[in-house]
Formats: structure tokens, sequence, C-alpha cells
């Protein structure tokens, strides 16, 4: 098989697949160039796990500081999801608990029982009269 001057085989062990990829960097090996769409690819799916699922379409600030708080709010967010999914005994995928998180947010209910069953009605809201001193 002849090969574009600008591509390089790699050899995806994992899943026994001979990979051609085409670049123009050949300071680097064509394994380290596997490497690096590979990080990229799993970047890439992060990025559209953050859109599909926490509608994070635009950064709300343009400054260093302010991208990186959502960044690192948005990973906080699924990293609390992923463990909820994690303890969980029913069988979630990822989406649909953050839409019935989403549905339930301001539905008081202990949290563990209801991640194991989700369909159980909520509590009734005992009625509360908080007390002030003066």
């Amino acid at each position: 098989m002849d090969l574009p001057h600008d591509s390089m085989v790699v050899c995806d062990v994992a899943n026994h697949q001979t990979l051609i990829l085409l670049t123009n960097n050949f300071d680097l090996d064509a394994q380290t160039i596997g490497d690096i769409y590979k990080s990229r690819w799993q970047i890439e799916c992060f990025f559209k796990m953050l859109k599909q699922n926490f509608k994070i379409k635009t950064f709300i600030g343009t400054s260093e500081n302010a991208v990186k708080i959502q960044i690192w709010t948005a990973l906080i967010a699924i990293l609390l999801t992923k463990y909820l999914k994690f303890l969980s005994k029913a069988e979630w995928h990822f989406s649909t608990l953050v839409t019935f998180l989403k549905w339930n947010l301001f539905v008081y209910r202990d949290l563990r029982q209801w991640v194991d069953q989700p369909f159980t009605k909520p509590p009734e809201p005992e009625s509360f009269q908080p007390e002030f001193a003066f």
C-alpha cells in the first residue's frame, strides 16, 4: 500500500487496528502523534458532554479566571453526578440522571434513596415556621 507523503502509520493495540494519520509534523514519531490525536478526541468528548448535559454553549465571562471558574464548576458537577451514578443501584445513563436531577432540584428528599428509587413519591413537606430571636 502506498501512503501519502504526509501520513504516518500507528498500531492501535487495544482495538487491533492499524491507523493512517495525516500530519505535517515530522519532528515527532508516529506513536506520539497518535497519542496526541487520542488525547484531543477525549477532550472533544468531554466538551461534547458538557454542552449536551449542562447546556454550556458559551462561556459567561471572557477572562481566563471566568473561564476557569466555569470549567471547574462543571467538572465538580460532573464528578458529583458520576459519583451518584456509581452509588446508585438503578441502571442510570449519565444524561438521564442529569435530566432527572434538574427536574428534582427543588424537591426535598433523601438523595441516596431517590437515586435508587427515582419514581417513588416525595415526602409531604412539613409545615415549618422559623423562629427569630430578637
